[in-house]
């Protein structure tokens, strides 16, 4: 343990939307034939593959990460739920405390497993700093958030992987299918979310079913090259919109949700829709020469650049 101080649609003709939700991954891979990189061609976040090639897996590293604020009643379940789970490939999680007035950090700094890395902020810095603290000390070659507040099942990681290990995509993203395998506490959550993602669907020319997603698996080495200004709860659509405005399209997997409401402890309101709604207009009309100069929602200037390696 190291700790540190600082609705699924076919995508063939054809293809039955019933084959889709049962996209699980395989009890067996066939033999790997050679180099990944010999054998693709990267389009839009997709592999283009050799038939019957996949993904080395003894090469492939996830970084899971949880982001923690004042969560001191659920991160230690958070956190035994996915440590407790028999992945196909290596795996280390990264839990990153963002200043928590709590026991949160108490509790993280008990947890004893070799996979974990644990950092924490002294003060409050928000989502987006929590987030390139945990970049900054990943080491996988993928990695994946997950939400500190247990809306999301961490069984699902390895349903979401699958399309990567068997190198149908390099991006993937766990949706939630409202009204199925999901429970929304609140209709004006859901409702806004639809509408935001119908909004990025519009703007970016995509078909999104679900923009606003803890689940985004990516290549962590894409993950370092967004140009991420946000500091709040609009990160998660702003990494989504700049993705989509490099054409990257997602491979979409559908997971399992039960929200939380307000009452009990959920952090968004109908003022980061507001946000999130001028970051969709933000980052579509932003030029190309302005990428590495984001304005974040604050009014501020960001001068994010790609994130350094780890170590």
């Amino acid at each position: 343990m190291t700790a540190a101080q600082s609705a699924a649609k076919p995508d063939q003709p054809g293809r039955p939307a019933e084959e889709a939700l049962r996209y699980v991954v395989p009890d067996s891979l066939p033999e790997h034939t050679g180099p990944r990189s010999q054998e693709v061609m990267e389009t839009n976040g997709r592999a283009d593959l050799v038939p019957g090639t996949q993904l080395d897996i003894l090469s492939l590293k996830l970084s899971i990460i949880i982001l923690a604020y004042n969560d001191e009643t659920t991160i230690a379940r958070a956190i035994g739920e996915v440590l407790r789970i028999d992945y196909p490939c290596a795996v280390e999680l990264i839990v990153v405390d963002d200043g928590s007035t709590d026991q949160t950090w108490r509790v993280i700094s008990s947890i004893e497993d070799k996979r974990v890395v644990m950092h924490r902020h002294d003060a409050n810095q928000g989502k987006g700093a929590a987030l390139r603290s945990a970049l900054s000390l990943a080491t996988g070659s993928y990695v994946i958030p997950f939400d500190a507040d247990l809306q999301y099942n961490a069984l699902d990681i390895p349903r979401i992987l699958a399309p990567v290990l068997t190198g149908r995509c390099d991006v993937v993203y766990g949706t939630r299918l409202f009204g199925c395998n999901t429970v929304y506490q609140s209709y004006w959550h859901a409702l806004g979310n639809r509408m935001l993602t119908r909004l990025a669907n519009v703007l970016f020319g995509a078909y999104l079913s679900d923009l606003n997603t803890c689940f985004k698996l990516l290549p962590l080495a894409t993950l370092r090259e967004l140009p991420i200004g946000e500091q709040g709860h609009g990160l998660d659509t702003e990494m989504t919109a700049l993705l989509l405005k490099r054409g990257i399209r997602p491979f979409e997997v559908p997971v399992s949700y039960i929200s939380r409401s307000l009452a009990q402890g959920k952090k968004i309101s109908w003022r980061d829709g507001m946000v999130r709604l001028g970051i969709l207009l933000r980052v579509r009309m932003q030029s190309e020469s302005s990428r590495g100069r984001n304005r974040r929602t604050d009014g501020a200037e960001s001068d994010q650049q790609p994130l350094p390696e780890a170590g």
